[in-house]
């Protein structure tokens, strides 16, 4: 942790750890560490906790095998609430369901800001695939060369679309070519870490 960094842990010695998917920006679960559990949070970069309801100290994951993998943590402006991001091995909430917060008191917009990266963890299974079951598998059967004819094809779909002005017809293309360019990362190896890291890096340039 850094140095001068002040952790105020409340009147029972907790303070409430957000737990977020590091790669969807998913809010998995809303959860309590003490001093103990931060501790071996930081040293061993997987997810501990203090359990209010067994009084005891919690490692995610013990039981179920779903251990939560820290890539970050933060702390609030008040030092009194952390900010946790994480690669889940499964389900975050006890009822299998991938995060704790399903159960909708107001229905959103549609178009959930999450839904491409879920949709990236979703092809990374499809790769896998029965090929008669899966285009996803088909067609990273069918080699790099064809995937990038695809994602050419899809991106003059998308130039013309956009000279004709087109709305819908911009929204349908655009939606095939972020699908085939993901396709096409998947079968490269290339993460969307790294699509994120380089867009990242150029963040402030003159150029940008």
């Amino acid at each position: 942790m850094k140095e001068g960094t002040t952790v105020n842990f409340d009147e029972r010695g907790l303070i409430p750890v957000i737990v977020q998917d590091s790669t969807t920006g998913e809010v998995l679960m809303l959860a309590y560490a003490d001093e103990k559990a931060l501790e071996l949070t930081l040293k061993k970069r997987e997810l501990y906790l203090f359990s209010r309801s067994r009084g005891k100290l919690w490692h995610k994951g013990e039981s179920s095998g779903n251990i939560m993998k820290v890539r970050e943590a933060r702390l609030d402006c008040d030092g009194d609430a952390l900010l946790v991001m994480v690669d889940p091995a499964g389900p975050a909430c006890h009822t299998g369901q991938r995060s704790c917060f399903f159960n909708i008191l107001l229905k959103g917009l549609k178009g959930d800001v999450t839904f491409p990266s879920r949709l990236w963890r979703y092809l990374l299974k499809r790769k896998d695939a029965n090929l008669e079951e899966s285009y996803t598998a088909r067609l990273i059967a069918q080699g790099r060369p064809r995937i990038a004819q695809k994602i050419g094809e899809e991106g003059v779909e998308v130039a013309i679309a956009l000279t004709q002005n087109d709305r819908e017809q911009i929204i349908y293309e655009a939606s095939d070519l972020l699908y085939h360019l993901f396709v096409g990362l998947i079968s490269s190896g290339v993460s969307l870490e790294e699509i994120w890291q380089e867009l990242e890096s150029r963040h402030g340039k003159k150029d940008i």
